[in-house]
């Protein structure tokens, strides 16, 4: 495919995904209509969707409408690429500029268009960051790097970052955690190298990986992952305790992958149904990554941000105030609970933290790590609790 017909297909999938069809559901249906298209046209046409995506409200701005069409004319406006080497380019090239779409809209954008978030969640947003809202938006706009995470249990950092390069992976130390790579070439070789195959690295966001650093774990305690989904964190514990870890999630069907890939990664995961829980209770530590908006990971899943309603942030909420009291139900008297999001969002962090120890007061919150996004990880939040 040439430059051009990318992009008209980028533009195709756009309408669909603007009409309400979730945009991996989108590009997947894509690339089994259209087998002609190769990899690297796969992955062109990825990029392009998900650059829209991540700023969608500022490129209808600078593309004077809101359909795939005026989103793309944005995005060559933005990114310095002249529309006419797209727009009209022959081939299976979009059609070519109407007068009235060359001339480029003198509209300054709204701060919440701008910040490429909805109108509602603009106030939200900006009680929640402060001075920085309006950075740590555009920092959203972004596509975000790749992170890894080394399994010690395993390996060494520098035998890690070896054995990728063999595979023609270079790759940084992460600065901020000691288990973190940074991937520089080739990302998309990661999940089929054999260092991954072999358990050596795991993909993981820096950010998760600080916050496992920062809780306090040792060998030989018991340690719940309460919201575990593909259990993630769960294995990071393990790994750093070299002692096995529970974990649980209220669907177990997001659990599938959990043994497979402690298996590879060498340590012990124990698997526990809800009603199990409260037979192996009580845990030193449980940790309670809940549901959440997700808003400090935007820029890897920006078709989450669109979605997102202000209905949708209070059952959130409320879910967030369940899973925080199930998990203090389960910790030992001298236990740690740990609760944790990866939004940036004070309705889904402080405000949780505030109200559970308000109707717990023999509960006690330490200083929260606070995370935003940056060019070194996401977004995150994590509070320790204990008991007085």
């Amino acid at each position: 495919m040439t430059p051009a017909a990318r992009y008209a297909s980028a533009i195709a999938i756009l309408d669909i995904v603007l009409a309400g069809e979730p945009a991996e559901r989108a590009l997947t249906n894509w690339a089994r209509a259209n087998r002609f298209a190769g990899s690297g046209d796969r992955a062109a046409i990825r990029d392009h969707v998900y650059d829209v995506l991540r700023a969608r409200r500022s490129l209808a701005v600078a593309g004077g409408g809101e359909d795939g069409r005026a989103l793309i004319l944005g995005l060559l406006r933005r990114d310095g690429t002249p529309p006419e080497a797209v727009f009209g380019a022959g081939g299976h090239a979009p059609a070519a500029l109407t007068p009235e779409e060359a001339e480029a809209p003198r509209t300054d954008p709204t701060p919440a268009q701008a910040a490429d978030l909805p109108d509602w969640l603009w106030p939200i947003w900006q009680a929640s960051l402060g001075d920085d809202a309006m950075a740590c938006a555009v920092m959203q706009q972004h596509r975000a790097g790749l992170h890894l995470r080394v399994n010690l249990s395993r390996t060494t950092r520098q035998v890690a970052q070896d054995r990728l390069q063999a595979e023609g992976i270079a790759t940084l130390p992460h600065p901020d955690v000691d288990t973190g790579l940074i991937v520089q070439d080739n990302p998309r070789r990661v999940a089929g190298s054999l260092a991954f195959a072999d358990g050596v690295i795991e993909v993981q966001d820096a950010a998760s990986q600080i916050a496992m650093a920062a809780l306090p774990l040792s060998p030989g305690l018991r340690v719940l992952d309460l919201c575990a989904g593909g259990g993630g964190k769960a294995l990071a514990m393990a790994d750093r305790m070299k002692s096995s870890v529970f974990a649980h999630d209220i669907d177990p069907r997001r659990m599938t992958d959990i043994a497979p890939r402690a298996i590879r990664a060498g340590v012990q995961i124990k698997t526990l149904s809800t009603q199990a829980l409260q037979g192996a209770a009580p845990f030193d530590l449980v940790l309670v990554d809940a549901p959440c908006s997700g808003s400090g990971t935007w820029r890897r899943t920006p078709d989450a941000k669109w979605r997102l309603t202000d209905e949708r942030l209070h059952e959130l909420n409320a879910i967030q105030a369940e899973v925080i009291a199930q998990g203090a139900s389960l910790c030992a008297p001298a236990g740690a609970l740990a609760y944790a999001t990866c939004s940036v969002l004070r309705d889904e962090n402080d405000a949780i933290v505030e109200a559970f120890v308000a109707q717990n007061p023999s509960w006690h919150a330490q200083a929260p790590l606070r995370l935003q996004p940056s060019t070194q990880h996401d977004g995150f939040y994590m509070v320790v609790l204990r008991r007085n």
